[in-house]
């Protein structure tokens, strides 16, 4: 096994090579990295999933986007190939490809920085900001915080319709879903608004819309809004736009406005070194503090791969100092 497919030995072995090496994003990073190396000096995939202990699809989609980034940065050819052809073709391209990791990977390091872990009081404090600075505090205030609190991603808020947040008679769903025409993967999974200070906001925002006329149903139902109109609305009262992309007849979407508008509230909350993946991986975190199992965690975060999960448990863990506080 090597240093990088286990994370106590992992630490060791990159401590020397870069500052950033306890960053989650790039201790993933040389997994993948240290994956695509094995298969193009000739192993399979079989074996390199038995090495790291993931499944033949996670050992796949790990190097496809290795040696997909690679393609353009290093201009190798023919590396988005599929199916055989595209293992035939990296190891055709071995020497380029070796030549080409060690700065690829210093770009690696670099981006990783983006995707910093926010303190709990950093969040607070991002909050408080934003609410101050914000030309919608109210919305813009509730978007954020549902980010944070429930682990979706930003394509999946965008999709939220007013009906997953409420019940007809007007109350919060604690124990919603992202349905499977919202979730990424296409497959339901639970989702949680039980965040007091989330739902503060989300009272605020949905007042506000109310009064504006925003997104308005024909019954008292669903405190008057229209169940099938987006959660999250402009001043004009449209939802973000959803495209799709990518070659005919596969499921892929892209939600450019709602990830700017996050990208401008993190700018507002002093959090510019923070991603929409950082949230997620913040509430990772605090539900592995609180004894939280991979399963659990890979179902909220609409993770199928439990390796990666495990992954992300075995790097991140809370100092005794903030496990201890508070405890009475």
């Amino acid at each position: 096994m090597t240093a990088a497919s286990h994370p106590a030995k992992a630490n060791s072995a990159m401590s020397n090579d870069c500052q950033h090496a306890n960053h989650p994003a790039q201790r993933s990073w040389r997994i993948s990295v240290d994956m695509l190396t094995a298969i193009v000096n000739g192993q399979t995939y079989e074996s390199v999933a038995l090495k790291f202990g993931v499944t033949r699809t996670a050992v796949e989609r790990r190097i496809k986007d290795v040696a997909v980034e690679l393609s353009k940065t290093a201009r190798i050819d023919g590396l988005n190939e599929e199916g055989a052809a595209f293992v035939r073709r990296l190891r055709l391209h071995r020497d380029a490809i070796l030549e080409a990791l060690p700065s690829f990977e210093r770009a690696a390091r670099s981006s990783a920085r983006s995707h910093r872990i926010p303190s709990q009081e950093e969040i607070q404090q991002a909050g408080r900001r934003i609410k101050a600075r914000s030309s919608r505090p109210s919305h813009d205030l509730a978007l954020f915080y549902v980010l944070f609190a429930t682990g979706a991603r930003p394509l999946e808020i965008a999709r939220l319709e007013v009906k997953d947040y409420l019940d007809a008679d007007g109350s919060v769903r604690r124990v919603s879903e992202i349905r499977d025409e919202v979730s990424i993967s296409g497959k339901r999974r639970d989702l949680y608004f039980t965040s007091a200070r989330l739902n503060e906001a989300m009272e605020v925002y949905l007042q506000e819309r109310l009064a504006r006329g925003l997104g308005r149903g024909t019954s008292a139902q669903f405190r008057g809004l229209d169940p099938h109109s987006r959660l999250f609305l402009s001043g004009k009262g449209e939802g973000f736009r959803v495209t799709p992309y990518g070659a005919e007849g596969q499921r892929r979407f892209l939600c450019r406005p709602i990830l700017e508008t996050f990208s401008k509230l993190f700018r507002y909350g002093g959090l510019q070194d923070v991603s929409a993946l950082s949230a997620r991986r913040a509430l990772a975190m605090r539900l592995i503090a609180r004894g939280a199992d991979e399963n659990q965690i890979g179902n909220l975060l609409g993770i199928s791969d439990r390796g990666a999960v495990r992954e992300l448990m075995g790097q991140h863990k809370p100092a005794l100092v903030q496990l201890m506080d508070d405890l009475l």
